[in-house]
């Protein structure tokens, strides 16, 4: 695979992750940079490792990780983001302030359900000549910078959204999992 198409697949792989940070930026309360660039981290560093755990369990296992994955991914990015919009709902504007960070756990679960694609991407990749070291830091760098910009446009949509925004958060993250699933689906009806 040359230098353009690992790219490309990073680039692509990335983008479940951006959208998901933009939904988690807007729920913050002004995140910061050091915000941005720790979920941008947080984000890439398992974006990164999905890969090469797809690719480490190569040809033998499969059928058995493609047969699931979107199935794991859906269930975490509903059970997610309905605790987003539950949350979102719950809360009164003037009543309780946005929190200015996330906790490590609640961005390492999404970033894991964002990311199992990244994992059929690597079982895959199994079968071709590539330098899986080589694509999995270019899918993880890009990754980061997305998220990290992802979690920085939220910054400017959350004071526009209000409570509005968690909700919408939470719709993305449903909208997300729902994609992988139906995709899924789709190739093997």
């Amino acid at each position: 695979m040359n230098m353009y198409a690992t790219l490309i697949l990073a680039f692509g792989m990335s983008m479940d992750a951006f959208a998901a940070a933009i939904g988690k930026g807007a729920c913050l309360h002004r995140p910061s940079l050091r915000e941005a660039l720790r979920t941008g981290l947080i984000f890439g560093i398992i974006e990164a490792l999905t890969p090469l755990i797809g690719w480490a369990v190569g040809i033998a296992a499969s059928r058995y990780v493609m047969a699931w994955d979107h199935w794991v991914a859906f269930t975490l990015l509903f059970v997610l983001g309905a605790r987003m919009i539950w949350e979102g709902f719950r809360r009164k504007e003037a009543e309780e302030q946005a929190p200015k960070s996330h906790s490590f756990m609640l961005l390492a679960t999404t970033a894991v359900a964002t990311s199992l694609d990244a994992m059929a991407v690597g079982v895959g990749l199994a079968f071709l000549q590539v330098n899986i070291v080589t694509t999995a830091l270019a899918i993880g760098a890009s990754t980061m910078i997305m998220a990290s910009a992802g979690i920085l446009l939220g910054r400017f949509l959350g004071p526009v959204m209000g409570k509005w925004a968690e909700i919408f958060g939470g719709m993305v993250l449903i909208g997300i999992g729902s994609s992988i699933l139906i995709e899924h689906l789709a190739i093997f009806a």
